[in-house]
């Protein structure tokens, strides 16, 4: 059983006709297109169960690039709401697994497939790690087109006993009534999301508990979720491996997790010396070895702790500033409302440090002077602005380098002495 919106559905009887009648399905590798959101979920789990390959493709992607992408994906049926068809060209596909489409590091699509048996291993280990949310609801305010909302919240909220509850809609306040009505909720949702629901969340009623996944919260988001929700956690992964690491009591934004127990997982082993996180796990088709590029290290307890992506570092004059510090450093300003540091090209030094932020009043050499006091020489921003607002995308993450073409001018930064 699981609860869309309002509506209590019997997995049974929601799922998609064609899927039903197909004799073969462990032989297949399926993509799914259905607007329905009870008939989607319902015919993920069934091809589940049955071994068969499963390409979930979110409703809102128009027909035609759906079918585009069935076929970069390996599928060889396409089952739509008009019902299944066979994709022409499709070779003999690899079935048994869960299949999606990730942005590689040249921009092309790459085709993430996950054997259902890494999936039930991160299930079980989820589960026995994580052990918080036991006995609270999951609600699920994300499209479970995405592993996200589908393996955290859906999968593992069914292997605790509980009946998940997926929202299909983007609006806040409908959002903050369910949760209103469901006793001990545990959301699922974006990081813009739960800001959204944070900024319009009274003190006195603060949300029950929520999970934070994608990015590590921008540290004005973070004081006011956590300001907003009971109990705040947070999980680290990535599209090859799924969760790798989960923070049960989160207090810091860059306090990324714990590893989960079926993850070796190396970086820094100090502050002053963070390294690449690096995750290594078994899987059906051998060791997998997922380099993050993010820089990160371990605390004597085992936590996590991120610091920076490897290509955000800043290099100034062969040392290395880590834009966060600098952020973090503005922040502390009082006024300041939000703030982000950049890479800008320097002719002497290779790069300086470039900032701009949101804050009312204060005036750019207030917080050059504040920054002068608290931060070492090589990390002063030579360039500090006030903007009406930092330009983050939808999730809550930023693009530096877009920033910084569109902000930093050498000529425009301010000499700042070594």
């Amino acid at each position: 059983m699981f609860i869309v919106n309002d509506r209590s559905i019997d997995p049974a009887a929601e799922v998609a006709p064609a899927a039903a009648r197909l004799a073969d399905p462990e032989a297949h590798r399926i993509a799914l297109h259905l607007k329905d959101t009870a008939a989607m979920l319902a015919t993920i789990l069934r091809l589940r169960d049955a071994g068969a390959g499963v390409f979930p493709i979110h409703p809102d992607m128009p027909a035609e690039l759906a079918r585009a992408m069935a076929g970069r994906a390996g599928c060889d049926l396409f089952l739509g709401d008009d019902g299944i068809e066979t994709l022409p060209g499709a070779g003999a596909p690899v079935a048994g697994r869960l299949v999606h489409l990730s942005s590689g590091t040249t921009g092309h699509p790459k085709v993430i497939a996950r054997p259902w048996e890494s999936i039930e291993t991160e299930i079980a280990s989820y589960v026995a790690a994580f052990t918080v949310p036991d006995g609270m609801t999951p609600v699920i305010a994300c499209p479970i087109t995405h592993s996200y909302g589908l393996i955290p919240g859906v999968m593992v909220g069914q292997r605790r006993g509980q009946v998940p509850v997926v929202l299909d809609t983007l609006n806040p306040k409908y959002i903050l009534r369910r949760l209103a009505e469901i006793e001990a909720p545990i959301l699922y949702t974006s990081p813009a999301m739960l800001h959204t629901l944070a900024c319009l969340t009274p003190p006195d009623r603060p949300i029950h508990a929520a999970m934070t996944s994608g990015t590590t919260l921008p540290q004005s988001w973070f004081q006011r979720i956590r300001a907003r929700t009971g109990q705040l956690f947070q999980q680290y992964g990535c599209s090859e491996a799924g969760c790798v690491a989960i923070n049960p009591a989160l207090e810091a934004a860059s306090e990324i997790g714990h590893p989960l127990p079926h993850f070796d997982v190396a970086a820094g082993d100090a502050a002053e010396s963070p390294a690449e996180i690096v995750a290594e796990t078994a899987t059906p088709d051998g060791p997998l070895r997922i380099a993050s590029s993010d820089l990160g290290w371990r605390r004597k307890d085992g936590m996590l702790v991120f610091v920076a992506r490897m290509d955000d570092m800043i290099n100034v004059a062969g040392l290395n500033v880590y834009p966060q510090e600098v952020e973090q450093t503005a922040l502390s300003l009082t006024g300041i409302d939000d703030a982000l540091a950049f890479r800008i090209e320097d002719p002497l030094a290779g790069a300086r440090v470039g900032l701009i932020y949101q804050g009312g009043e204060v005036e750019p050499d207030a917080i050059r002077g504040w920054c002068r006091e608290r931060l070492a020489g090589f990390q002063q921003p030579a360039m500090v602005r006030r903007v009406e607002a930092i330009p983050r995308q939808a999730n809550g993450k930023v693009n530096r380098r877009e920033v910084s073409a569109r902000f930093a001018r050498a000529a425009e930064a301010v000499a700042v002495d070594l």
